[in-house]
């Protein structure tokens, strides 16, 4: 095992000091999907790895730039990408904020900002990681690639071709994200996959106004009724998604995968207690985790349509929208599982019109991938506890860029709290973690570094 004791007491001495830091980076807004900050943003990144002694540019893509950063040590060393994002989500509702949400504030132990979790927090800690480790050596103990991407909060759009355009200039052996929070236990963990997502609109039309529903109830055909036939055709009162071909592709779990869920911890009666339900979603036999890992979902997000204001209107309305997901499992495929969608709305309602929004591929990295064991070590020793392997988060990132398009294995080790409210006011990231996090950062690379130099 590497010798990192120099390095934590260096991050232990600079805690302070990189708190200070963290504070002055969050106070910086980079909202994507308002076009804010972002490029001050990217700019201010690309200066500190520059000063890293990193060859750093901003990539341009068809949206927000990607911040690319390369340290090369020597061509036979292992060589690690470290991805993240640097847009953040809007601020709002900002009068449910304690306190600003681009003043970073310390509460409890806690920072409270936007970003303080998702994503700034956790990959300013690999970066002072980064910064750690040639502080006290002098130089990385691998070749290390930062990607920090600037689209993230608004479905990673042109990841995917950045990966394909600079796929030579992106050769990695793995790549590790820190992002999300760690398991509801509190416990460390690594994730070693990610569903994919593809949202749709579906848009019944009926007469060219809405209509009377005494006068022309029974006559015009009503579009929320349309919809509401047609989205009961495509999931049953047993939880089974019914869309011919739907699960053909979907994989069994693996004996490691269904291991791995043996050993995570869950108090189901407090999860439902915390949520206000007395049930879980059909099918009922279906385990917790298996859920969210190994099976995918239909989701109608909202129904618009007719009249929703206080009181009664008789009105027999002339257009409905539904807005939907799917979330894929690996080895779904977007395009595939669009079509077989379409298929099943042309059959049972010819006349809704469908619209494709964004979508993002599933991702899975076998739990016996011979880096899992190294980063697992890394963990511990920076954090003292062994992190729990999760085979796949239930939410979705971009990792199909990497373990699709360069065909590397992808891990995501997160920093922040279970309760570090994301996307919602009062975002969080608990201070020890923070520096848990620059630790862990050193240490998997010192790992990855030391395992790799002694199976050459």
């Amino acid at each position: 095992m590497p010798d990192l004791s120099a390095v934590f007491t260096h991050i232990d001495t600079h805690e302070t000091q990189f708190i200070d830091r963290l504070l002055d980076y969050l106070k910086m807004p980079s909202i994507s999907a308002q076009n804010i900050g972002v490029e001050e943003v990217a700019k201010y990144l690309q200066t500190m790895l520059t000063k890293l002694g990193f060859e750093a540019e901003l990539a341009p893509t068809a949206g927000h730039p990607v911040v690319l950063g390369k340290r090369h040590v020597r061509d036979d060393a292992l060589t690690v990408m470290l991805y993240g994002h640097y847009d953040v989500q809007p601020p709002d509702p900002l009068e449910l904020w304690d306190s600003p949400p681009f003043d970073p504030t310390i509460r409890n132990g806690r920072v409270y900002a936007r970003g303080a979790g998702d994503n700034k927090g956790q990959h300013f800690a690999q970066l002072l990681a980064l910064e750690s480790l040639l502080a006290i050596n002098k130089e990385l103990p691998c070749n290390v690639i930062m990607v920090l991407e600037g689209e993230e909060e608004v479905g990673s759009p042109h990841l995917a071709d950045f990966v394909r355009e600079h796929k030579d200039n992106l050769k990695a052996d793995l790549v590790i994200t820190c992002d999300g929070p760690v398991h509801d236990s509190g416990r460390p963990a690594i994730k070693l996959g990610a569903r994919g997502v593809m949202s749709f609109d579906l848009r019944a039309k009926g007469a060219k106004r809405d209509l009377h529903s005494g006068n022309f109830g029974g006559v015009a055909p009503n579009p929320i009724w349309t919809l509401t036939h047609l989205l009961a055709s495509m999931k049953n009162a047993q939880g089974q998604i019914t869309i011919d071909g739907f699960y053909d592709d979907v994989l069994a779990p693996t004996a490691l995968e269904q291991e791995a869920l043996a050993n995570l911890p869950l108090d189901l009666d407090a999860v439902k207690q915390n949520l206000e339900l007395d049930h879980l979603d059909a099918p009922v036999e279906r385990g917790y985790y298996e859920r969210l890992m190994f099976y995918p979902t239909l989701t109608i997000n909202g129904i618009h349509g007719g009249y929703t204001d206080e009181g009664s209107k008789t009105v027999l309305p002339c257009k409905a929208l539904a807005k939907c997901d799917i979330r894929l499992v690996e080895a779904m495929q977007v395009d595939d599982v669009f079509q077989k969608l379409a298929d099943h709305v042309a059959k049972h309602a010819p006349d809704v019109e469908i619209i494709r929004r964004g979508a993002m591929e599933p991702s899975k990295t076998p739990l016996e991938s011979p880096y899992t064991q190294v980063i697992s070590d890394a963990i511990e020793a920076a954090q003292g506890e062994t992190p729990l392997l999760i085979p796949s988060a239930g939410g979705s990132l971009p990792n199909y860029a990497f373990t699709q398009i360069l065909g590397i294995p992808a891990f995501v080790v997160p920093y922040a709290n279970p309760d570090e409210a994301n996307h919602a006011p009062n975002e969080n990231l608990e201070l020890s973690r923070f520096i848990k996090g620059i630790k862990t950062g050193a240490a998997m690379l010192g790992h990855l570094a030391d395992s790799s130099t002694a199976t050459t």
